[in-house]
């Protein structure tokens, strides 16, 4: 009878645990096969232990060309998607103005949407202005494409938020420039970093929206997916690796930088 109360009092942190690692068993797999030493083209069963891919990551030709042209498209989508998105929702949030609502709504609609239907629109737009496919048309679509996820995250962040200490520190005679640095800024701080990491995230991974608008610019999911048809090389299990581990590092740092505050407020 103990271990069944036990059981049922921790049935929630049991289930939690289980589907956590459901979720991250596609990337055990792939550190698992980063070490492989596959016979054939194909990285699809385990040969032999080796650590030649890690060694030699850039191995494979055009392989981190791709993933920097995905990093830099990544990064200039996510400060123009941020900065974009971080105005949009202080404005719905704080204004009053004609046409909010239907504002309100179509900032969901890319998240609706499937990508297919936004990747074709814009290919549209592009062809009939006239631009030429490449870096530039898949940065726009990027920011088109990742504003209204960082809107929503800064969003439910601004409407948290107390308008007192905002009237406290103007009472204190601090400019509109000054309270928004010193009181506004830090409290929804959160909520932008969120919408950026969100940002990163979808951009760097997108591959609809990307191979619609790319021309002949090869971005890293791209060059997975092309090498997935003649064969697929150790080193993109590589750099799955490294940006998963990365991703982790990131969080985990972050984690204990709040319980660090947390500690000193206490």
């Amino acid at each position: 009878m103990p271990v069944v109360t036990w059981l049922k009092r921790q049935l929630v942190v049991i289930a939690g645990l289980i589907t956590l690692g459901y979720l991250l068993l596609p990337n055990i797999v792939v550190t698992v096969f980063s070490f492989n030493q596959p016979k054939g083209r194909f990285n699809y069963e385990w040969q032999q232990f080796s650590t030649d891919a890690w060694r030699d990551p850039c191995g494979v030709s055009g392989l981190c060309g791709s993933l920097s042209i995905s990093l830099q498209i990544a990064v200039w989508a996510t400060i123009g998607a941020t900065v974009l998105g971080s105005m949009i929702a202080f404005a719905l949030v704080r204004y009053r103005f004609r046409a909010r609502g239907a504002v309100n709504s179509m900032i969901f609609l890319p998240m609706a949407m499937p990508e297919v239907v936004m990747a074709a629109s814009l290919l549209t737009l592009f062809l009939n202005l006239g631009a030429r496919l490449g870096f530039w048309t898949i940065l726009i679509a990027h920011i088109m494409f990742c504003l209204s996820f960082v809107v929503v995250a800064v969003k439910a962040r601004v409407m948290s938020m107390d308008p007192r200490l905002e009237e406290a520190a103007r009472d204190l005679y601090a400019g509109p420039v000054q309270t928004f640095v010193r009181v506004t800024l830090p409290i929804a701080a959160p909520g932008i970093a969120a919408g950026a990491l969100l940002a990163f995230a979808l951009s760097f991974d997108d591959f609809i929206i990307t191979n619609f608008n790319a021309g002949s610019t090869v971005t890293f999911p791209m060059f997975v997916w092309g090498s997935a048809q003649r064969g697929t090389p150790v080193q993109i299990n590589v750099i799955g690796t490294a940006m998963f581990l990365i991703a982790v590092l990131l969080v985990l740092t972050a984690m204990v930088i709040s319980n660090r505050r947390t500690k000193r407020k206490a």
